[in-house]
Parts: C-alpha cells; sequence; structure tokens
C-alpha cells in the first residue's frame, strides 16, 4: 500500500500546488465531479466535502463544483466529461470505472483522482501503483483480489456451497471478471458461478432473484458500484425473501441487515 501512496501522492501535491496558487490569489478554483449514478445514491459527498474543508477548501467560499451525474446511463459518461473540459475546471473527481474512463478519454492535462478504481494498471488507466504518470491518481478499490475473498467466505460459511449467483448490472463485463486476480478461484473452491443479470429498479431486482432460484444458486455475490449501492435495502430484502445468503462489497449492505459483507471503506476512499 506504500507504494500506491506514493504514486497517489506525487500528483496529488502537484494538484495540490494550483489550489494553493488559487488560494493566495483569491481565485475559486472549480473541481469536476463526474459519477455515473444519481446525486442521491452517492453517500460519500458530506464525507468528502467535510475533508475538504479541514484543508481550508469551502464549497462557495474558494472552490465550486461542476456535478455531472450520468442517471445510470454510461453512454452519457462521454459527453458529461467533455463538457466539464470545456468549462476548463481546474481539477475531476471521478468514481467508479466507467466515469473514471471517461475523463481520462477526454483530457490529457486536467488532473484527475479517481476513486476505488478495481485495476487502473491492468487496465491502462496508470503507467503503474507508484509511478501512475500522466493526469491520473487515486485510490484502487481491490476489486477484483477482494472478490476471490468473498467467494472464499462464502464457502467457508456455507460449505456445501456448489453454485453461486453473481448479481451484476446488464450490459457489464461478464461475472468472471470479478475474479481477475485469481480465475482459479472457482474450480478450487469446487463453485460454480452464475451470471444473474439485472437492471435497477424493483421489478428489475425481484427478476433477478427469481432468476437466481431458477438457476438454484445456494448464494448470492453482489458485484461493487454506485448503482446496486443506491439499491442496497431492496436487494437486501430480496436476498431474505427469497431465502439467499450473500456477501455484498461494502458495509452500507449490512447497516440495511445484510448478512455480511467485505471490502474497502468506499467512505474512507
Amino acid at each position: 500500500m506504500n507504494k500506491r501512496l506514493v504514486g497517489i501522492v506525487t500528483l496529488l501535491v502537484l494538484a495540490a500546488g494550483t489550489f494553493a496558487e488559487a488560494q493566495q490569489t483569491g481565485k475559486v478554483s472549480r473541481i469536476g465531479f463526474l459519477d455515473r449514478s444519481t446525486a442521491s445514491s452517492f453517500l460519500q459527498m458530506s464525507p468528502f466535502l467535510q475533508e475538504l474543508s479541514k484543508l481550508g477548501w469551502v464549497e462557495g467560499k474558494n472552490i465550486t463544483f461542476e456535478y455531472r451525474f450520468a442517471e445510470g446511463k454510461s453512454d452519457r459518461l462521454p459527453e458529461l466529461a467533455a463538457e466539464l473540459v470545456r468549462l476548463k475546471v481546474d481539477l475531476i473527481v471521478t468514481t467508479g470505472r466507467a466515469p473514471a474512463h471517461a475523463a481520462k478519454s477526454a483530457t490529457t492535462i486536467i488532473p484527475i483522482v479517481m476513486t476505488a478504481f478495481p485495476d487502473p494498471v491492468g487496465e491502462g488507466l496508470v503507467a503503474s501503483l507508484a509511478r501512475p504518470g500522466g493526469n491520473v491518481t487515486g485510490f484502487s478499490g481491490l476489486s477484483y483480489e477482494l472478490s476471490t475473498k468473498r467467494l472464499e467466505i462464502l464457502k467457508d460459511a456455507i460449505p456445501k456451497l456448489a453454485r453461486v449467483g453473481i448479481l451484476q448490472q446488464a450490459g457489464l463485463e461478464p461475472a468472471d471478471v470479478l475474479l481477475k486476480g485469481n480465475r482459479a478461484a472457482p474450480l478450487a473452491l469446487k463453485v460454480k458461478l452464475e451470471e444473474i443479470e439485472t437492471e435497477a429498479g424493483a421489478k428489475g431486482l425481484e427478476r433477478a432473484f427469481r432468476n437466481a432460484k431458477e438457476k438454484q444458486v445456494g448464494a448470492i455475490m453482489t458485484v461493487g458500484g454506485r448503482v446496486f449501492l443506491a439499491e442496497r435495502k431492496p436487494i437486501v430484502e430480496l436476498a431474505g425473501k427469497y431465502r439467499l445468503p450473500a456477501i455484498y462489497p461494502n458495509k452500507e449492505y449490512v447497516d440495511e441487515g445484510g448478512l455480511m459483507s467485505y471490502g474497502t471503506d468506499s467512505t474512507d476512499l
């Protein structure tokens, strides 16, 4: 983790220089904020603003935000990223994979800080964790590595588990991308993965859980991401309704009554 922090700090120091200059001149700096979901589903905005204020940056005083939310439609992200670039914001903050890719495609000049990106090196977003290079830095959520661990925890909890349903958003990567760091994990654990595609919303989630039961899965794993996090309460309720033990990537699911979670603290990131 120390190597990760070296790369993170390097570009953040450069970005901080821009902001420090702005503070001295009285300029109001603009931060572009790019997210795939909705304003109401982004739970970490309050702590994000609180931490900025501790560093002397107060919205409406010396910084202002240009918020852009794709409302769950990833195809809107390139357009929204380009809009932030046209506005000449001083910095772009992104959440998740798609917004970070959209921002990088839109600019090679404006600094980009990503949050909870699963595999920034493997997907070509940065050169390395220690020396990211370019205009992108930030944090990895270790999604692939932790997905393997979640599968192991499920097997420990349910020794006879033979089939696991991977609840994922329709149109995204196949389930085995979750285990990119260790594709042999399901084979070693003698567990078969079943992709359970779903659309957000009550009807889409209900269909997904019915599909899971039809496929005779013994447990559920939920992929990360803002869209499912926003739907965490109905997801937990449906897992109970269909009597499917589940493990989640965020502790917020457990706060809603979910069985267990294992993952990074998204608020801390």
